[in-house]
Order: structure tokens, then C-alpha cells, then sequence
């Protein structure tokens, strides 16, 4: 491996994060041509085009190897730091974490001590598909993921996590409306269903559980942010699956029904991190475990759904 120097992979990652050459010039208080010549440095460097060139700029797989070596540098280097008790620039460890939407929603943030262990770190949340957060592992954008793959990307360690359990729900008028005239497996999958976004496969996949149809002959609704998802499903414009944890903190959860009690789906979740030896990233690492032993079912339990998602 060529030497890479620091202030050259700080580019790289900075212009990632910013999204924009022009974007990483004002973070770095350079002009976009100065960025644009350290990263075709790092380039010619490495022998590998890093970047593409699109808006927002993407990581190539090579990229992502140099960049996720830049931010393990950049935690190491703090952590040294710690450990000889200098300070600094002062400036707290940056733990950056993708997460899915309704574990961000539910039981995620009370995992985030704002200083674990009398640590100083700042959170850099991601929002994202669970089946999507291993890839940002993989490109070093994140360095921790919440993610629904058992298999570690090269260089993490997986934890299970639980199982998030979902269960189908209405309000009491749209069941009363829309479910009434007939049995389930006739009205539900001609009902409007409310779905996260495209890739959100969970109605469905409860639907060929229970009926061998999908969702939504009439109307899908999308509506891609989980309280305003829920309140969707209370407000009565469609049925969707709804996290048990959600449910339960409803101001009346009597206002909602459960159409099929006997056939919740419950999504096995994970924690990769990267393997390293870093005190802030261990204690969010521990935290995050015990977080998600207070909300999720145990790993054992349960039968989690083949294929199905919500972001």
C-alpha cells in the first residue's frame, strides 16, 4: 500500500460527507479546485479511481476502503490520544451510525448516553434501509450499523440484536368500514394499506402468510417517516404493520385493533461494528446491546419473516 497522507484521505471522506466538491472546499476552507487535485492525487496514489463524480459524489468500492481507513485512522488517533491524556483539539469522538426508521422511532435513541462511560462523543446518525446500513459499513461511511444481515462485512463484528416485532393494525372505524364485510383473508388484501416507501415488503409478506395475496388491490399509501406512519394507521387511512413498542406508546392504544393476533412478523435485527479496540465505539457497542434487550424480543424467539423490511 502507497503511503496515504492525512490530509488527503481527509479530503476524500470530507467530500463524501459533504456530498459536493464545492460543499468540501467551504468544510475545508479550500477552493473546489484545491479538492479536486488532492483527490485525483489520492488517486493516482492508490492506482484506483475513488470517487464518482456525481451529485452527491459516491464512493467506489475502492473508495470505500480508503475512506473507512481514514476514519478508523481518525478514531484510533483520539483514542491515543485518551489514553496518553491530551486533549487535543478538544473536539469529541464522532461515532457515526446507520439505523433503521422505526428502530430510530422506538427503543434506538435510549442507547445514545451522550457520554458512556464519562466519554466524550458525538452521534452522526444515519437513517437508513436495515437492509441497506451493511453497504454503508462496507464504503466506511459508518462505522456501526443497525442491520437485518447476519453476515459480518469484512472487517466487523455482528451481534444479534432481538427480534422487532410487528403486528397488523387498524383503527376501529376503518376496520368497521372497510373489514367488516366479510372474512379477512377476502377484505384485507383489497383494503388501502399504508406502506413506508417502495421497498417495504412487510404488508405484503404478512398478507402471503395469511391470504397467499399482496396488499393494497385498491390503494397504497407511502408515507416514508414511522410516527407519521402510524398516525396514518390511527388517523384510519389504511392498515399497516405497526412495531409492537409503537402500539404500546400510543396516547390510546385502544383506539387501534389488531386484525390477525396470531400472525404478528418479527424481523431479526443486528449490530456490525467495526473489529477494533476503541473504548468509545465499545461503550456504544454495550449500550446499544442493552437498549435493544429492553424493547426487542430475544434472538431466539420468534420467527422472523423471510425477506421482509421496513426502512
Amino acid at each position: 500500500m502507497p503511503d496515504l497522507p492525512a490530509e488527503l484521505v481527509h479530503t476524500l471522506v470530507t467530500a463524501v460527507d459533504e456530498g459536493t466538491f464545492d460543499a468540501a472546499a467551504r468544510a475545508l476552507h479550500l477552493t473546489p479546485s484545491a479538492v479536486s487535485q488532492r483527490i485525483k492525487l489520492l488517486e493516482q496514489k492508490t492506482g484506483r479511481v475513488l470517487l464518482i463524480r456525481s451529485k452527491p459524489v459516491r464512493l467506489t468500492e475502492s473508495g470505500g476502503i480508503v475512506a473507512r481507513y481514514a476514519r478508523q485512522l481518525t478514531l484510533l488517533t483520539g483514542d491515543a490520544l485518551a489514553d496518553l491524556g491530551a486533549t487535543g483539539s478538544g473536539e469529541p469522538t464522532t461515532i457515526s451510525v446507520a439505523v433503521n426508521a422505526d428502530s430510530l422511532a422506538t427503543w434506538f435513541l435510549d442507547a445514545l448516553d451522550p457520554e458512556p462511560a464519562g466519554l466524550r462523543i458525538r452521534f452522526d446518525l444515519r437513517r437508513e434501509d436495515q437492509d441497506h446500513t451493511a453497504e454503508l459499513l462496507r464504503q466506511g461511511v459508518v462505522m456501526a450499523a443497525v442491520t437485518s444481515s447476519a453476515r459480518p462485512v469484512q472487517g466487523c463484528t455482528v451481534r444479534p440484536l432481538g427480534h422487532m416485532r410487528y403486528h397488523a393494525m387498524a383503527s376501529r372505524e376503518f376496520a368497521e368500514r372497510r373489514l367488516s364485510r366479510g372474512p379477512l383473508d377476502r377484505t384485507l388484501p383489497e383494503a388501502p394499506v399504508i406502506v413506508f416507501d417502495a421497498k417495504d415488503d412487510l404488508q405484503d409478506a404478512f398478507l402471503r402468510r395469511i391470504t397467499g395475496r399482496r396488499a393494497g388491490g385498491a390503494v397504497r399509501h407511502v408515507i416514508p417517516e414511522s410516527a407519521v406512519f402510524c398516525q396514518a394507521v390511527v388517523n384510519g387511512m389504511g392498515w399497516g404493520m405497526l412495531p409492537t413498542s409503537q402500539v404500546a406508546a400510543l396516547p390510546d392504544p385502544e383506539a387501534l385493533v389488531e386484525l390477525a393476533p396470531e400472525h404478528p412478523v418479527d424481523v431479526a435485527l443486528y449490530w456490525q461494528h467495526w473489529r477494533l479496540d476503541s473504548p468509545p465505539l465499545t461503550a456504544v457497542t454495550e449500550a446499544v446491546l442493552r437498549a435493544a434487550a429492553r424493547t426487542l424480543l430475544p434472538a431466539r424467539a420468534g420467527r422472523p419473516e423471510p425477506g421482509s423490511r421496513r426502512h
